[in-house]
């Protein structure tokens, strides 16, 4: 099972996302970003998803800070292709911060590749 914790301004709205999408073997929790950052160093979670109003800073500060810039990355306001997705998957990113406004194609997306990698 993979859990995904979310987290930032609209952490409910992407937790319903990704619930929404049904995929089999993964986990969605709402959580806040001291809780997220201590279960992923901890393993009792796999990823995060942030979201703020610009998608840099305030949606992945303190797992930045706490997890390292080398597990995080930040969309901003841009919107990943697969490709993309899979390529930060690869290096190892487990947090991913984007913007509020992007949360509709931002948020199955990632979710998908997620759930690839698990199934």
């Amino acid at each position: 099972m993979t859990k995904i914790l979310t987290g930032g301004v609209g952490k409910s709205e992407v937790a319903g996302a990704v619930t929404g999408l049904g995929l089999p073997g993964v986990e969605v929790v709402v959580s806040n970003d001291m809780d997220a950052a201590l279960a992923l160093r901890a393993g009792r979670a796999d990823y995060f998803l942030g979201t703020c109003h610009t998608g840099a800073g305030a949606s992945l500060g303190v797992l930045v800070g706490l997890m390292g810039s080398a597990a995080c990355h930040t969309f901003g306001r841009a919107v990943p292709g697969a490709e993309q997705i899979e390529a930060l998957l690869d290096e190892g990113k487990r947090v991913f911060g984007f913007a509020l406004d992007q949360l509709d194609a931002v948020t199955p997306a990632l979710a998908r590749a997620i759930a690839a990698r698990t199934s």
